[in-house]
């Protein structure tokens, strides 16, 4: 799995991407209509200008399209950019993503139940401040879903 995610973000492999987000949709824990829409961790422009996609995003939309669920772009983006998570030990990890995400639409999340995807679950500190946004912005509930999980540096 590490590999294959190296292969994703590192090397542009956006369609080993696209497979992993077909397994991942195959074998989801969340049942159709326990949330109403779905929302990948947004990177920042500069990364996904850098990267040429959000492997969150490739991650996502077979998960959009097994559950029908929209995955509006935009809704929640990075307001400014952050150094790579991987080499940052847990408090440091808090403190780089405190204060980044937004929320550009509050009216779209009101009572809201949102997928969150993201590839790699670490200390959970990107996952925690993108629902701690969001449940601010109205949402009612955020579940976070994410292919791999690793111990925290």
């Amino acid at each position: 799995m590490a590999r294959a995610l190296w292969a994703v973000k590192y090397h542009g492999r956006a369609e080993v991407g696209a497979r992993l987000g077909h397994l991942l949709a195959e074998d989801c824990p969340f049942q159709a209509g326990e949330q109403d829409l779905l929302l990948p961790v947004p990177l920042h422009r500069d990364r996904l200008r850098q990267r040429g996609f959000n492997q969150a995003s490739v991650l996502a939309w077979p998960l959009a399209r097994r559950f029908g669920l929209p995955m509006p772009q935009g809704l929640l983006r990075r307001a400014r950019p952050t150094v790579p998570q991987v080499a940052l030990p847990e408090r440091e990890r808090r403190q780089n993503v405190r204060g980044v995400f937004v929320v550009a639409d509050k009216r779209a999340l009101q009572g809201r139940r949102v997928l969150l995807v993201d590839d790699v679950l670490t200390t959970g500190a990107t996952a925690t401040e993108c629902s701690r946004v969001l449940r601010a912005a109205g949402a009612e509930t955020v579940d976070v879903l994410t292919l791999a999980r690793v111990g925290a540096r």
